[in-house]
């Protein structure tokens, strides 16, 4: 569960306020003022984000930067530069989320930063300070910046544009080339230390591309790095969890298309016989990419079987699209998905721990639900779910009951015999009612009468004609 963020401003109005003191008038100095105070006055109460902390460093400096400012032309640069420093470090900074480090160029590049900002803080930061008025430029840009990535987006949401960002680089061709790699290792051990260290960076580049989908995530929920979460543990690990799940299904999507770990020809999805798990020639290709993304991310396993779930139970197409779906979804690439999440809850359970549990789970939920329908494959989800099963009493009552026959009951037609039959039954009921009102009165008159009966109910009796109703803790003896 997301929690929701705290925002310095009660109501966006505030927000909308500042923004047209900032940006109504370039030159309206009062305004500059009035937009300072009032961030200031919020920075006061709480944690700013860091766009309105970015901000007001960049306003501050610009009202200094006046006619009237008495600060010389190094203070000016020198503050001009801390101000773009901070404001390219802080969205940089928080998504760096990948094991291997990314340069800042990329990830600004992601955020639709412009990138001679970045060029420009490597000088501020390394060499010698730029010029006055590069600076001003570069303050000129980073706050028109700000304007339509931030304020525009925040106060009105549904303008923000679908992708702030350009798209995910494709990752089919570092699979690809992965792919190429292995399978010349796995047919000649004696190559391996030759395709050692380009098996490495192919899968540096794989985990880089997790840290690319991560900053995508980000864009994609519309947090470009404002989140002040960052600040708080327990919010930070559950967001960067949220984000990370969301790159590991994209990555997830490209494995599962036919060609990654399914082979492409049918012939090479034929599993061993005497054992549920994928093609051995499919394992000794893709096992130690999948054996190091999990390494780095420990809920890969999870988010790998649950999505192989989910693609085991669809519908059957419709005539218009009966080809289209038998090309993608066959048996065979079906019973070959199976066999890799059986193979995933196997080789990773002892990395993670509930993890046969949580994927039986989603399983027979995607099961129940499937059962209802006349037209779903589901040979493949049923037989993956015997496999994980058994041994467990339980789980397989509970598979059998879900996979038991389900009769449905047809429509038929009224006619006029209906009628009576129901009246029939309606009057013997209400007749059943009669003589069981009559034989509970017959029986209250008795207790009523015999002083002996109300003592076969220790503590209870039934009360007399003199009982009044009154609120519970009032005594009357009227």
């Amino acid at each position: 569960m997301r929690l929701p963020r705290r925002v310095p401003w009660a109501t966006i109005g505030e927000l909308e306020q500042v923004c047209s003191w900032i940006y109504a008038d370039e030159n309206d100095y009062h305004a500059k003022l009035l937009a300072i105070n009032r961030l200031s006055a919020w920075k006061a109460i709480t944690t700013l984000p860091h766009a309105l902390e970015s901000t007001l460093s960049l306003l501050v400096v610009a009202t200094h930067d006046g006619p009237q400012a008495r600060l010389s032309s190094l203070s000016l640069r020198q503050s001009y530069a801390t101000a773009i420093i901070r404001l390219v470090n802080g969205l940089v900074d928080p998504l760096q989320m990948g094991t291997y480090a990314r340069s800042i160029a990329s990830i600004a590049k992601q955020l639709g930063l412009p990138s001679w900002l970045v060029e420009l803080r490597h000088a501020a930061t390394h060499e010698e300070l730029p010029s006055l008025s590069l600076l001003r430029e570069a303050a000129r840009q980073s706050l028109s910046w700000l304007l339509h990535n931030y304020f525009l987006p925040t106060i009105n949401p549904q303008s923000q544009s679908s992708s702030l960002a350009p798209p995910l680089r494709p990752l089919k061709p570092i699979l690809k080339k992965y792919k190429e790699c292995m399978k010349i290792v796995s047919r000649d051990a004696s190559l391996a230390s030759q395709y050692k260290s380009e098996l490495t960076g192919l899968m540096k580049d794989i985990e880089r591309w997790l840290a690319e989908a991560g900053v995508a995530a980000n864009v994609s929920f519309g947090e470009v790095g404002w989140d002040t979460s960052a600040t708080h543990g327990s919010e930070n690990l559950s967001e960067q969890d949220f984000k990370e799940r969301w790159a590991l299904d994209r990555l997830c999507d490209e494995l599962l298309e036919k060609g990654a770990l399914v082979p492409l020809s049918k012939k090479k999805r034929a599993n061993p016989i005497d054992t549920f798990l994928p093609p051995s020639s499919s394992v000794a290709i893709w096992a130690p990419m999948l054996e190091f993304i999990q390494l780095q991310h420990t809920d890969f396993a999870l988010v790998l079987a649950t999505r192989v779930c989910s693609q085991l139970i669809m519908p059957e197409a419709s005539s218009g699209d009966q080809i289209e779906l038998e090309s993608k979804l066959d048996a065979s690439y079906l019973s070959c998905l199976a066999r890799w999440a059986k193979w995933a809850v196997d080789t990773f359970a002892g990395s993670y721990q509930d993890l046969r549990k949580e994927v039986i789970t989603q399983l027979l939920q995607e099961l129940g639900r499937a059962m209802t329908l006349p037209k779903q494959n589901k040979s493949s989800a049923l037989e993956l779910a015997q496999v994980l099963c058994e041994g467990n009493a339980e789980l397989e009552s509970a598979l059998a009951l879900i996979a038991g026959p389900h009769k449905q009951v047809q429509s038929q037609g009224w006619d006029s015999s209906d009628m009576a039959v129901m009246q029939q039954r309606l009057d013997a009921l209400q007749k059943l009612a009669l003589s069981q009102r009559i034989v509970e009165e017959s029986e209250d008159e008795e207790m009523a009468s015999s002083p002996e009966a109300r003592v076969l109910a220790p503590g209870w009796k039934r009360a007399d004609n003199t009982w009044r109703p009154c609120p519970i803790g009032v005594f009357s003896s009227a």
